[in-house]
């Protein structure tokens, strides 16, 4: 197995839940009206620091597509799929597009803001005295 070099993307981005590698710009963006067997999923142009699984045929909520799952290239969870082929005229535009499971990610917004609260015991000043 090679080396993995892994992208940094600049500015907000969008990373995988589990390790919170880089994955997609919101540039590159297209529709976060798509859905899974999870939930919501988002529709991108362009993704980085993936692996790409085999090629399958998959029966999904607007037909028949061929689609491979996509894997964070760091910790290996699938984080979605990516369009090879769909069957309908229609669905051609999702062809070599990918799709990010909207549980499987955070926008980096999401996590900046984070606080943890400390939860041990701890004396009190006065207690100190």
């Amino acid at each position: 197995m090679g080396r993995i070099f892994v992208v940094e993307l600049e500015g907000r981005s969008y990373r995988c839940k589990f390790c919170r590698t880089h994955l997609a710009l919101p540039v590159d963006l297209v529709s976060k009206s798509f859905h899974c067997r999870r939930g919501k999923a988002y529709l991108f142009n362009n993704v980085v620091n993936i692996t790409i699984g085999a090629l399958e045929e998959r029966m999904m909520l607007t037909g028949m597509h061929t689609v491979a799952d996509i894997f964070c290239c760091c910790c290996g969870q699938i984080v979605g799929w990516k369009y090879e082929a769909a069957s309908e005229k229609s669905k051609k535009y999702k062809e070599g597009k990918f799709v990010l499971e909207r549980g499987r990610i955070v926008d980096e917004i999401d996590f900046q803001n984070e606080f943890f609260i400390d939860t041990r015991p701890s004396m009190s000043d006065a207690e100190d005295a």
